[in-house]
């Protein structure tokens, strides 16, 4: 019998690792991006085209690479970081997976250029599909740069599973914004389609974190540090009233590495306990060192994942700090028992003496004289002066006189006309209010019972407003023809340059929902007119549950894309479970209800209501 086990070719092995390292445009930015942070650069730039689905380039000023090593680092197991298998858990650089270029390398077009600082000239490499095509000296700045061409040329199959170009330059955009963030003693330039997206000189971290956010962000940060032998704390976290639905603005780096870490956030979110709404998620970029031996970061592929020795320790520290933080800045409530400074006497005031003040009075007052009610109050020389050139008032009798309850003036009274309204309890009359007790009752702020003929019906007051409210938007959304509301005075909005783009994109459908923007600029909107159900205050909730539900990119087509927007914002327009509600609106709510195309579904796909019949109640009864 034949063998059946054999050595696959380099290219094809290449390939099947790209899988794993390479898993969309993203994935090829990180590499490139993190090789150019540990080539000690100051300066990068990022170009990329078509989402990086053409092209993407990165262009550093780093120390570059010699010959033999802009050769060897497109070998698989090629590293400059590690030499032991101990040195794994040592590692203060970013890129160290050996096979990283190579893989870029099986499934793209690749060019290199690079050149060290005491060379006269570098070297150009053209790769394609693991293949060298050219090798040869060129005349370059010091650094290197990397383009990566036509990404899965090769493998249709993985191409065919990329997203739109929105999503892929969500996810690009996620990939600088953490490189960004992680070094903001180096300056990062992004370009998108020739545009310049992001030009971020050399800073200190709140100015970079401010250069990335924009808008109100430097505001709404509030500083968190702390100093301890198991690790140190730097950052910033956000204030609450600027919490937000999504869960973009949060940032972990364990020693100028981005992690994603679920008990960390844990963490984050007991310190917010008490001053957070519900289901609102902070802005934190907390940035921690912690000895190199302690962590282990080769847990995951992408290295977003690692493992700490003592976490209950770093929990109950990263926990503390901002809980600290939070009450020190006045956020939080916080017992306090030092003095404060602010109260203290100035130093210069210790030899002055206080003066006692002084008051004067009219000792001649006498409010029984007959001359004394009239007299006006001078208000010039003391708090209870009075002017003594005041003419003298008759006797307080004087002011009755003719006024006598004669008929005339009865009968005056009686013939005078008053305007008045007539005050009622109710919006409705007595008996309307009566008859509307017996058709709909509201169970426990959830559910609405309403008698029909064959039993009763059960409402769940949420889904099936969810279900009104969705056909009203997508009927509007259709025929175009929203009603709006104009504001008294213009809303300002601030969002981020991803929240910005998906914004751009959702304009059209938005408009047709009622929204009127009347200004987009670069990091906001400014909205002078809403749909006719959404109030003022509750703009911002709406947007901002719209932009979390599209985290995973827009639909491609428009009825999708109405679909989307009416179901997010029926979710957040919807009256909520706990919420009493009128008889008055109870009925609406059940007429519109049955009013719907599809009653019996919330656009979720939930049940809207249940039905009971007199037998299965008799039923019951006869147990």
């Amino acid at each position: 019998m034949s063998s059946i086990i054999q050595l696959l070719p380099d290219h094809v092995a290449n390939q099947i690792a790209a899988g794993e390292v390479v898993q969309r445009p993203a994935s090829v930015v990180k590499e490139l991006l993190e090789n150019a942070v540990d080539a000690n650069a100051t300066d990068i730039k990022l170009i990329i085209k078509d989402a990086g689905k053409a092209l993407i380039q990165v262009i550093d000023n780093g120390k570059g690479m010699s010959v033999t090593d802009a050769r060897l680092c497109f070998e698989r197991h090629a590293t400059s970081k590690i030499r032991l298998a101990e040195d794994l858990f040592s590692l203060n650089t970013k890129g160290f997976r050996g096979e990283a270029l190579a893989s870029i390398a099986a499934i793209a077009h690749v060019e290199m250029k690079t050149k060290q600082e005491p060379d006269e000239l570098g070297t150009q490499i053209i790769i394609e599909g693991s293949k060298v095509i050219s090798q040869e000296v060129a005349v370059l700045p010091r650094g290197t740069s990397f383009a990566v061409k036509n990404l899965f040329f090769n493998i249709p199959a993985r191409r065919n599973f990329l997203k739109s170009d929105t999503v892929e330059y969500r996810h690009i955009m996620d990939e600088f914004h953490r490189v960004a963030l992680a070094h903001p003693t180096i300056g990062f330039a992004f370009y998108h389609n020739g545009s310049e997206m992001f030009n971020l000189p050399a800073s200190s971290l709140r100015q970079r974190i401010v250069a990335v956010f924009a808008g109100k962000t430097n505001e709404k940060l509030v500083p968190v540090q702390e100093e301890t032998d198991i690790m140190s704390i730097q950052g910033f976290v956000g204030k609450p009233e600027f919490a937000k639905k999504s869960r973009g603005e949060q940032f972990f780096f364990v020693n100028d590495r981005f992690i994603k870490s679920g008990y960390l956030h844990h963490a984050v979110m007991a310190a917010y306990d008490g001053v957070l709404k519900e289901g609102a998620q902070p802005s934190y970029f907390l940035y921690l060192k912690v000895p190199a031996n302690t962590i282990d970061i080769n847990i995951h592929p992408t290295k977003t994942e690692i493992k700490f020795d003592d976490e209950h320790a770093l929990y109950a520290i990263l926990r503390a700090s901002i809980k600290h933080s939070l009450g020190q800045f006045n956020v939080a409530p916080v017992l306090d028992f030092d003095r404060d400074a602010n109260l203290d006497t100035p130093y210069s005031y210790k030899d002055l003496k206080g003066e006692t003040p002084t008051i004067q009075i009219d000792r001649s007052f006498n409010p029984f004289r007959e001359d004394s009610p009239n007299k006006h109050y001078a208000g010039g020389s003391g708090a209870g002066s009075y002017s003594k050139n005041a003419p003298a008032a008759a006797s307080w009798e004087s002011l009755y006189v003719g006024l006598e309850s004669d008929g005339a003036t009865e009968n005056a009274l009686h013939e005078m006309s008053f305007e008045s309204e007539a005050v009622t309890g109710s919006l409705f009359n007595d008996q309307e209010v009566e008859q509307s007790v017996h058709n709909a009752y509201q169970i426990h702020k959830k559910y609405i019972v309403s008698p029909i003929k064959s039993g009763m019906v059960i409402v769940d007051q949420q889904r099936a407003h969810q279900r009104v409210l969705y056909e009203q938007f997508l009927t509007n959304m259709t025929l175009q023809q929203a009603s709006s509301q104009q504001l008294l005075f213009p809303l300002e909005l601030y969002f981020s340059a991803i929240e910005m783009e998906l914004i751009q994109e959702l304009k059209l459908s938005l408009i047709n929902t009622g929204f009127v923007f009347e200004q987009t600029a670069a990091d906001h909107v400014v909205i002078s007119g809403t749909p006719v159900n959404v109030t003022e205050s509750e703009v911002s909730l709406v947007l901002e549950q719209l932009l979390s539900d599209l985290q995973d990119g827009i639909p491609e087509s428009s009825f999708s894309q109405n679909d989307t927007i009416a179901k997010s914002m029926a979710k957040s327009l919807a009256v909520k479970t706990g919420t009493a509600l009128t008889i008055k609106e109870q009925e609406n709510l059940v007429n519109g209800l049955f009013a719907c195309k599809d009653p019996n579904v919330s656009p979720f796909q939930k049940p809207t209501f249940i039905t009971m019949r007199v037998e299965d109640i008799d039923k019951k009864f006869a147990l």
